[in-house]
């Protein structure tokens, strides 16, 4: 029986700080899984017909995360689903009632490393305010805890790939399915 056949259809869903490599890993894993892969920025984008960075400027964040929330809401009614979320979905609760219906997976990465891929990334609207460390490590402070209420935790290790994070959460699954 394999790591699909166990899951049954249940939704995972990828959270952690912006440009810790939801998108990547969970195209990865949605294919390895034969899961379908959404990131729901890129469906907000979609549905807005506007970038992330244009719907902050014009909306503001309180504005974003009334999309962010109704996108997870339709992602979620349904089934065999990787879902890249925003780094800041963990923060409404109401997304927590969404997130709970499946898996979700914290892929932690260390702050020097995500400083390093995310120092040239102007598309970003949350980092546009002041220096990237200062910002990252304000950011992280108001979402660890929220984060590791995760039910799998991934962390980065120097040099690993997208496909070995890719690997690590599927082990984490097949223990998370069995136990």
């Amino acid at each position: 029986m394999t790591v699909s056949d166990v899951l049954k259809g249940t939704n995972l869903y990828l959270i952690g700080m912006m440009g810790c490599g939801k998108t990547t890993v969970g195209q990865i894993v949605a294919q390895q899984l034969g899961y379908r892969f959404f990131d729901t920025d890129a469906v907000i984008e979609q549905v807005a017909g506007q970038s992330v960075r244009d719907i902050f400027a014009i909306l503001g964040e309180p504005g974003f995360r009334d999309l962010e929330s109704q996108v997870l809401a339709e992602l979620s009614a349904y089934t065999r689903l990787a879902i890249a979320t925003g780094g800041g979905i963990v923060l409404r609760r109401e997304n927590w009632s969404y997130l709970r219906h499946g898996i979700v997976i914290w892929l932690d990465v260390p702050l020097n490393q995500l400083q390093t891929r995310l120092q040239s990334d102007t598309s970003r609207p949350l980092l546009a305010a002041e220096d990237l460390p200062t910002r990252l490590q304000t950011l992280l402070n108001q979402r660890r805890s929220l984060y590791a209420q995760a039910d799998v935790q991934v962390t980065y290790r120097s040099g690993v790939s997208p496909e070995q994070m890719a690997n690590q959460v599927i082990q984490h699954l097949q223990q998370v399915v069995k136990g």
